[in-house]
């Protein structure tokens, strides 16, 4: 069995048939699960549950791992057996392409200011995201010049790859946690899962994102924001 999680294993795999191993009304366990949680700026997927007698929204999840229940839109009791997990392929795509997008913005910073660290990151239900930098003084132009780099790097349709490594390992590579407040949470091998770009980055990172670059929509540059003396918030969204 896996250390890691499904959808991390197998992030193509949006429906899968697996086996509830305990239910209370409303939610329910399973032996293994195709949805993200959600965290790190990135939202949950969204998906159904399908069982025997009927099917019903998921809305949320409580608790990680093996522990984590999957919460439903109506308290119904006594699922049990074997079930569907389905994940909403549309909602899981425009997460990946904009987690994808908001990295290789991060990469772009991170080279062009200094190794400038994110300070805060959300990605929403509309298509856009934000992601906030610690860049004392930065010029904002600078900053908005960037999208067309952004689309470069989805032109040239790069491989996007994960790997694990041991959490000191992690903590020594310069770069590799680009977060100044969070770093993502070790796997129960007590390895963290980091994210490459080929030939562009590679960081840290617990989210799901594409397979290559190409498969995103152009990204657009919404805004620039001064968030107190330090940060900057860019806006972005998938055109």
């Amino acid at each position: 069995m896996s250390s890691h999680t499904f959808y991390h294993d197998h992030p193509e795999m949006l429906l899968l048939q697996t086996e509830v191993i305990s239910s209370q009304p409303g939610r329910v366990r399973l032996a293994d699960s195709p949805f993200f949680p959600g965290g790190g700026g990135q939202m949950a997927d969204r998906g159904i549950l399908r069982w025997q007698h009927g099917e019903l929204p998921v809305t949320g999840f409580e608790g990680s791992g093996r522990d984590q229940w999957i919460v439903l839109a109506d308290p119904v009791a006594d699922i049990t057996g074997n079930v569907e997990a389905v994940v909403d392929p549309a909602f899981r795509q425009m997460m990946r392409e904009l987690h994808t997008g908001t990295h290789i913005l991060n990469a772009l910073v991170f080279q062009n200011f200094d190794g400038a660290l994110v300070t805060g990151v959300q990605m929403n239900e509309d298509g856009t995201a934000r992601m906030d930098f610690d860049v004392p003084g930065a010029d904002n132009d600078r900053l908005r010049s960037l999208e067309a780099p952004i689309n470069d790097v989805l032109r040239q349709n790069l491989a996007v790859t994960d790997s694990y490594v041991g959490i000191e390992q992690a903590a020594k590579e310069h770069g590799l946690i680009r977060s100044r407040s969070v770093a993502p949470p070790p796997t129960p091998d007590g390895t963290i899962r980091i994210v490459e770009i080929r030939g562009l980055d590679r960081q840290a990172c617990g989210g799901t994102h594409l397979a290559e670059t190409g498969a995103s929509r152009p990204i657009r540059i919404l805004k620039i924001e001064n968030k107190g003396r330090h940060n900057r918030r860019v806006r972005i969204g998938l055109a």
